[in-house]
C-alpha cells in the first residue's frame, strides 16, 4: 500500500465515521432534514428489529418525526464502530460496512436527575455505506435492538 493510498484510506475511514456521528446527532435533535441528507437517493431504513417500520429512508424519517416528540428529551450514542471498508486489491473501494451498538435513553424530559428516562434502549445497528459526488452516505440502515428497559414498568 503506497502513502497516497493509505492517506486516503484514512481519509475515507474518518469521513464514514462523521456520517455515523450526524446520524447519531441528527435523531438525538431530531434534525430530520440533516437525517434525510446522509441517505443516498434509494436509501433505506429497516427498524423493525427494534419494534419499528422499514422502508425508504425519507419515509422513515417522516415516520420518526411523527412518533420521536413523545419524547422529545433524548439522547442517541452509537459506540463501539467497527468499520469494514471495500478493498479493491489494496486500494478503497466504494462501499463500507459499520457495524456499531447503540445506547438510546429517551421520555418526556427534561430530566432533573432524580426521575428517570420513561425508557432506555440498547443495540446494534448495521450500516452499509457508499461514496458518492457529495461523499459516503447511508445506502442501508438496520437495528437490531438486544434490550428494552422502562423504569416502572411492571415486570413480565
Amino acid at each position: 500500500m503506497t502513502q497516497r493510498v493509505a492517506l486516503a484510506t484514512v481519509m475515507d475511514r474518518l469521513s464514514i465515521d462523521a456520517v455515523i456521528t450526524d446520524y447519531a446527532v441528527a435523531v438525538s435533535d431530531g434534525a430530520w432534514d440533516d437525517y434525510a441528507a446522509l441517505f443516498t437517493p434509494d436509501g433505506h431504513a429497516d427498524y423493525r428489529g427494534a419494534g419499528r417500520p422499514a422502508g425508504p429512508a425519507a419515509e422513515a424519517g417522516r415516520w420518526l418525526a411523527e412518533s420521536l416528540p413523545r419524547c422529545p428529551a433524548r439522547q442517541h450514542l452509537i459506540v463501539n464502530r467497527r468499520l469494514d471498508l471495500e478493498d479493491l486489491g489494496g486500494y478503497p473501494g466504494d462501499r463500507a460496512q459499520v457495524r456499531a451498538d447503540y445506547l438510546s435513553p429517551a421520555g418526556p424530559g427534561p430530566w432533573d436527575g432524580e426521575t428517570p428516562p420513561a425508557v432506555v434502549t440498547g443495540g446494534r445497528y448495521v450500516f452499509e455505506l457508499r461514496r458518492t459526488e457529495t461523499g459516503w452516505r447511508i445506502l442501508t440502515v438496520k437495528a437490531h435492538q438486544r434490550w428494552r428497559y422502562a423504569p416502572g414498568a411492571a415486570a413480565g
